[in-house]
């Protein structure tokens, strides 16, 4: 009787998550796999043809995803934001957390600084590095200056694709250290102090103590932090409005920085027949897509974190 009442105590208390998550995050799963096999969607009717209901297709609405014209260059974006990004924003705010957890003094201000790009809306954020990035009075190409680099068109029309994916991707790195630095101080002050006291009784080189002792107990952390990284990089879409605005790209090549994202967003804008039906296709192929990245590092996780 009472593990019963603790029961629907339990199921009372989980009703309202259960009903957040059961609207916004399980149903439209749910809907998205279900439009991807529906022929010619209409958003209005909730049908394919009027009013005599849907008609199912088995790979039709894949393969338009497959066919579009700015599929490979969406790939290609995905893939290198996120091979590149995620390794460098990992080491970078490894480095930094370790950097900072040895400092006492101005540990609090300091964390606070480098927080603040996760409460920031990265829209706002995109905005100020494209600004930071103007070929005319940006502050990267005035720093270039004092050194004789002539100016660089990081963005805007005449920025090829090297410059303005450059450009991306310090800003990606730097927008994701703050989550990161967070995380990885938590854990290193929980390591147990006797393990640095020991390589210190040795005389332990920093370096050694660094791949050896911190690496090592942070591989949980840092494993969570690979896979939520790599997630996160493939989802990215509002950083490159930001800096690129709309258009994703520069003049004469409008679309040359659009991701996976911002390919489901122009399947919706361009509002054919059936634009719902390949949007919800090309969102399955993502989910997909992640999917196996995370499994990969799931797998390799295994392999690699001491718990």
């Amino acid at each position: 009787m009472i593990e019963s009442k603790n029961n629907l105590k339990a199921w009372l208390y989980l009703a309202p998550a259960l009903l957040l998550l059961g609207l916004f995050t399980f149903y439209p799963l749910f809907n998205a796999f279900f439009l991807a096999f529906v022929k010619d969607f209409n958003s209005i009717t909730r049908s394919t043809h009027g009013m005599d209901g849907y008609a199912f297709v088995l790979f039709d609405n894949f393969s338009r995803v497959f066919k579009s014209p700015d599929f490979g260059q969406a790939v290609k974006n995905t893939a290198v934001i996120m091979l590149v990004s995620v390794p460098a924003s990992i080491i970078t705010a490894l480095v930094i957390s370790v950097a900072l957890n040895s400092i006492k003094r101005f540990q609090g201000f300091l964390q606070t600084v480098f927080f603040l790009p996760y409460v920031t809306n990265s829209i706002a954020i995109g905005m100020t590095f494209a600004f930071i990035f103007h070929s005319d009075y940006g502050l990267v190409n005035m720093f270039l200056g004092w050194f004789g680099v002539n100016p660089i068109t990081w963005v805007g029309p005449g920025a090829s694709w090297e410059a303005g994916m450059t450009a991306l991707l310090i800003y990606t790195v730097w927008g994701g250290l703050a989550f990161k630095i967070l995380v990885f101080l938590s854990g290193l002050q929980s390591i147990d102090k006797q393990y640095y006291d020991a390589a210190k009784i040795d005389a332990t080189p920093r370096g050694r103590v660094f791949s050896k002792i911190t690496v090592p107990l942070l591989s949980p952390m840092i494993a969570y932090i690979t896979i939520t990284s790599f997630i996160g990089a493939a989802k990215a879409y509002s950083t490159i409005v930001g800096m690129f605005g709309a258009s994703l790209g520069p003049e004469g090549n409008a679309n040359a920085f659009i991701t996976f994202v911002g390919l489901i967003y122009d399947a919706l804008e361009k509002g054919t027949i059936g634009a719902y039906s390949v949007a919800a296709s090309a969102a399955i192929v993502l989910f997909l897509f992640t999917f196996m990245f995370t499994l990969i590092n799931m797998w390799v996780s295994k392999k690699r974190v001491h718990y």
